[in-house]
């Protein structure tokens, strides 16, 4: 291999050479007007900006993504699907937004900037500090979806569906309507899993999840994936444990964990907005002892809280994402993936 000697002993002609030719190779590896530019799939959009997680992504953009800026229901028939049939159908949804802006804090002047969309990242990352976790009692991101926004005019801003694929709805600069006092300082995300239940009245349980010859417990889908909208071809769905008992908010649950994709998929995403989000600490919210706290966070302490938390954190008539969820399996694998290299 040839070595290039060092610029204090090239002559001033090659040098000039050599910076023709920097200049060319870098004229000829710039886009062109009208290429089209690859997306890799696992990006997820921050302020205009596609970032990388390394977890599969489907944007709102995407073909079959899930649109939480559009005005009409998804999943309605495409005649019933205009705000005016909406309202006609549901007295309960007020406006044709399914979300809003993020301005709790922030000086006139800056709404003024970030109203007609102009967030940057500087500012946004002064805004957000918390990522809020939750289960959607649905068992599938499409039919979350048709909940939140075809029915409740609600929004969240990842959906992440049984087989590991995130689904995002909006921009995160958006204000989405999923954790009440934390949506204008949050980003949220809805896990498909049909949620935890008090022992002995856990019907919803004994309907999603059946036990095979290996006793091991898998996923029962009331139809198949594809139908449901899971993208994976094929895909059987097995919790990584389940079920699980224990306290949330006092009262005692049973809950079939999430599937290892899912795990894996928020892992990724949760290292990645820590990143994005300085201010999200990668840790869920601690007693004295170091433990868990498994209830509702008392407001001073909420309002003070910046990391990872779940909507039983934010909420106390919620229990969400429940007793089976494994907080150090995610936190423990985003800090590791955070961490630099050597």
């Amino acid at each position: 291999m040839e070595i290039l000697p060092s610029s204090s002993r090239v002559p001033g002609a090659l040098m000039a050479g050599l910076g023709i030719l920097a200049a060319t190779t870098a004229w000829a590896s710039e886009p062109r007007p009208g290429e089209f530019v690859e997306r890799h799939g696992d990006e997820i959009v921050v302020c205009g900006q596609l970032v990388h997680t390394g977890a599969p992504v489907v944007l709102w953009m995407d073909p079959c993504g899930y649109d939480a800026y559009r005005v009409e229901r998804r999943f309605a028939p495409l005649e019933k699907s205009s705000w005016k049939a909406t309202v006609e159908d549901s007295a309960a949804l007020s406006s044709p937004n399914r979300y809003g802006m993020r301005t709790a804090g922030l000086a006139p002047d800056v709404v003024e900037r970030v109203r007609g969309g102009g967030w940057d990242l500087a500012t946004l990352q002064e805004v957000v500090d918390q990522f809020v976790l939750h289960y959607d009692v649905c068992g599938t991101s499409r039919r979350c979806f048709t909940v939140l926004h075809d029915r409740r005019g609600l929004s969240v801003h990842f959906l992440l569906d049984v087989d590991g694929t995130v689904y995002q709805t909006l921009d995160l600069k958006e204000r989405a309507w999923h954790a009440t006092v934390s949506n204008t300082r949050s980003v949220g995300v809805e896990i498909a899993n049909i949620g935890a239940y008090p022992p002995g009245r856990s019907a919803p349980l004994e309907k999603w999840y059946v036990h095979g010859d290996d006793g091991e417990p898998r996923l029962r889908l009331p139809a198949p994936a594809s139908e449901l909208g899971i993208r994976t071809p094929g895909f059987v769905g097995r919790p990584v444990r389940g079920p699980i008992e224990g306290v949330v908010q006092g009262r005692e649950l049973r809950q079939y964990d999430l599937t290892a994709e899912q795990y894996d998929s928020l892992t990724k995403l949760t290292a990645t907005l820590c990143i994005i989000f300085p201010k999200i600490r990668c840790d869920y919210p601690r007693d004295d002892q170091g433990q868990l706290v498994r209830e509702k966070l008392p407001d001073p302490i909420l309002r003070q809280y910046q990391g990872i938390l779940g909507h039983y954190h934010v909420q106390s008539n919620k229990v969400d994402p429940g007793p089976a969820f494994q907080w150090d399996r995610v936190i423990d694998g985003a800090k590791e993936i955070i961490r630099p290299r050597s």
